[in-house]
C-alpha cells in the first residue's frame, strides 16, 4: 500500500489539493516557521475524543481510558519497555505447585496523598469491582478468582471471594483453577489498587482533581471539559524511570480536530488509541512516512449461525470462508493494515503460524460447498443473508466478499446494515444467517482470551451456536497443564478443531493506526494497543 499512497499523495501535489484541501502535508512547513520554545521537552500533549470516564480504574472501559489509568495507577506487575510482564508494586510472586495460590510481596510505595500502599488497598480495591453496585465493565476479568463470579452476580458475599491481605505487605489470591496467564491479566487497570481509606471516607474521590489520589508515575492535577492533566508523582515509587514532568489531555470532538492539532504542532500523538485518523488522511501521512501501524490481539471475522441451514454443515461453512480473497479486502478499504488472517489468532499469539488454511482457494472452496449440498441433501442454497452493523469499514468488506462468493460459488448473498443497537440485539438473539464480528482481548499474550470465546453455546460474544466436547475437554486439560509447551500443543489442538468446524470466519487480523512527534521516544504499547508512557521522552 506505501506505492499506492504515494501515487495518491503526488497526484494531490500536482493538483495543489495536498495543502489546501487535506492540509496534512504541510505539517513540516508550519513545525519549521514555529518557535521550538512553545514547548518543553518534558510536556506531553495529547486528546481525547469526547467526554472522559470517570477517572476511577474500576470503571475504565475502552482502551483510551485504560492508557488515561496507566499514567495515575500502578498494579502489581506492568508492561515493561521490552514488551514483557515485569514486577511493578509486587517486588515478588510466589506460585502454588498447583498454579492455584498466588502470593504477592509488595514493595514500600506511598500513593500521591503520602499514604503507604498497601496490601489491604488491593483487596479492597478488586471485591469493590465485584460488588454489583459498583456495575463494572471489566469486573469478568476478575473471575478466575475463586467465588468472584458468585460475588460479582450477588450470589455470594464480597467476603467469600478469595483475594485476602495477610497482611500490610502481603496479598494471597486463591484462583477457581490453575490460570497460568493470572500474572499477565493483572496488568489491567480493574486490577489497580484503590485507597481503601480514601474510598471509605469519601466514595466520590476520584470525581475531582482536587480530592484524586493514585499510586502511578503521574498525580491528577486538573480535570475538566476540556482538558485532563497530570504531572510527575514525586512520591512514585520509581519515580526516577519516569522522564516527563506533564501530559496533558485535551477533550476534542472528531477526529480531523485531533488531525489538525497534530499537523500544526498543537499535539504530539494522534489516532490510536485516543481516535481513528481520518481515512483521507491516511496516503498523504504514509506518503510522508510518518504513519505508524501495529497489529494488536485483535480478530475481525465473520460467524455463522450454526443452527439454520446451510450454515449447519461445516463444509459450507468452510466453502464460504475459503471462496474469501482477504487480500482484495484489504485493497478495496485503501488503508494497508488488513493482514489476511486464516487463523483464529492474532499474530502474536499464534500457534501455527502458516494458518490452517490457504487465502482465496476458490478449488477447495467449490468443492467443499457441493459435498456439503450433497450432505445436506439439496440442490440449491437457501437465500442468504450478511448482517453487520453501519460502517464504512464494514461495508466496503462486505460488498467485496459479496462479490466473491458470487464469483466463486454462485451464491447471491443480500446485505443487511443495521443500526448499532438493532445490530446487536438480532446478533445476540442468533436472528442471522452470516454476521460480522470480531474479539480484541481483553488481556495480553495468552490464545486462552480468544479460545475460550467458543467454549460454550451460550459463552460471552459466541452467537453461532457452535460447541464441541473435545473442544471443551482441551481447554479444560490446558487450565490445569504446568508446562508451558504441552499447555501451548492443547491450545494448537483446540484451534484445530475450531478451524476444521469453522463456526467463524477469520478475515484480517487488526491493526492500530496513529502518528506521533518523532521527538518521543520509548512509549510502551501493549498488544491490546493500550499506551503506557511511564518511560516515555521528548528528545
Amino acid at each position: 500500500m506505501k506505492r499506492q499512497g504515494k501515487m495518491i499523495a503526488n497526484m494531490l501535489v500536482a493538483t495543489g489539493m495536498l495543502a489546501s484541501s487535506i492540509g496534512y502535508a504541510s505539517a513540516n512547513e508550519v513545525k519549521a516557521q514555529e518557535v521550538s520554545t512553545t514547548l518543553t521537552h518534558k510536556v506531553l500533549r495529547l486528546n481525547l475524543i469526547d467526554q472522559p470516564g470517570q477517572l476511577d480504574p474500576a470503571m475504565a472501559e475502552d482502551e483510551a481510558m485504560f492508557s488515561v489509568m496507566h499514567t495515575m495507577f500502578d498494579g502489581l506487575v506492568r508492561l515493561g519497555p521490552d514488551g514483557k510482564v515485569q514486577p511493578s508494586i509486587a517486588q515478588k510472586i510466589d506460585v502454588s505447585d498447583d498454579m492455584k495460590t498466588y502470593t504477592f510481596h509488595l514493595r514500600e510505595a506511598k500513593w500521591s496523598n503520602g499514604d503507604p500502599v498497601t496490601a489491604h488497598d488491593f483487596e479492597y480495591a478488586w471485591k469493590r469491582a465485584l460488588d454489583p453496585k459498583t456495575d463494572s465493565t471489566y469486573s469478568y476479568l476478575l473471575y478466575s478468582i475463586k467465588n468472584a463470579a458468585q460475588a460479582n452476580t450477588g450470589e455470594m458475599k464480597l467476603d467469600e471471594v478469595g483475594v485476602k491481605a495477610i497482611d500490610a505487605k502481603t496479598l494471597r489470591v486463591e484462583l477457581e483453577q490453575s490460570t497460568p496467564h493470572f500474572t499477565e491479566l493483572t496488568v489491567a487497570p480493574i486490577f489497580y489498587p484503590v485507597n481503601k481509606k480514601l474510598d471509605e471516607k469519601n466514595p466520590g474521590w476520584f470525581r475531582e482533581a482536587a480530592t484524586h489520589v493514585g499510586n502511578g508515575p503521574f498525580k491528577l492535577v486538573s480535570t475538566d471539559k476540556e482538558k485532563i492533566t497530570v504531572v510527575k508523582n514525586d512520591l512514585y515509587w520509581d519515580k526516577a524511570a519516569v522522564k516527563l514532568d506533564k501530559l496533558e489531555f485535551t477533550v476534542i470532538q472528531d477526529e480531523n480536530t485531533q488531525m489538525y492539532m497534530f499537523d500544526h504542532d498543537k499535539s504530539d500523538w494522534a489516532g490510536a488509541p485516543f481516535g481513528f485518523l481520518p481515512i483521507e488522511a491516511l496516503p498523504a501521512l504514509e506518503y510522508e512516512e510518518i504513519l505508524q501501524t501495529r497489529p494488536i490481539a485483535g480478530v475481525y471475522w465473520y460467524g455463522f449461525n450454526t443452527e439454520q441451514a446451510p450454515f449447519t454443515n461445516a463444509k459450507i461453512r468452510k466453502a464460504f470462508a475459503y471462496a474469501i480473497n482477504r487480500q482484495a479486502i484489504d485493497d478495496a478499504l485503501e488503508n494497508g493494515v488488513q493482514i489476511p488472517a486464516t487463523g483464529a489468532l492474532p499474530p502474536m499469539m499464534t500457534l501455527k503460524k502458516e494458518g490452517y488454511f490457504k487465502d482465496n482457494d476458490q478449488e477447495t472452496a467449490k468443492k467443499l460447498l457441493a459435498e456439503g449440498m450433497k450432505e445436506l441433501g439439496i440442490t440449491k442454497l437457501p437465500p442468504i443473508t450478511l448482517s453487520f452493523n453501519i460502517s464504512e469499514n464494514h461495508r466496503l468488506a462486505a460488498e467485496t466478499i459479496q462479490k466473491q462468493w458470487k464469483q466463486t460459488l454462485g451464491v447471491d448473498v443480500t446485505l443487511n446494515e443495521r443500526e448499532w443497537k438493532v445490530y446487536l440485539e438480532e446478533r445476540n438473539n442468533g436472528d442471522y444467517q452470516i454476521v460480522r464480528m470480531g474479539w480484541i482481548s481483553d488481556f495480553n499474550y495468552d490464545p486462552v482470551g480468544f479460545l475460550e470465546l467458543f467454549k460454550d453455546r451460550d459463552g460471552f460474544n459466541n452467537n453461532t451456536g457452535w460447541e464441541n466436547n473435545k473442544y471443551q475437554e482441551l481447554l479444560n486439560q490446558s487450565a490445569t497443564e504446568k508446562d508451558p509447551e504441552k499447555r501451548k500443543q492443547l491450545l494448537a489442538q483446540a484451534e484445530a478443531i475450531l478451524m476444521e468446524d469453522m463456526p467463524v470466519a477469520p478475515i484480517y487480523y487488526i491493526a492500530d493506526q496513529w502518528v506521533q512527534n518523532e521527538k518521543l521516544k520509548n512509549v510502551v504499547i501493549d498488544s491490546i494497543g493500550v499506551v503506557d508512557y511511564k518511560w516515555a521522552s521528548k528528545e
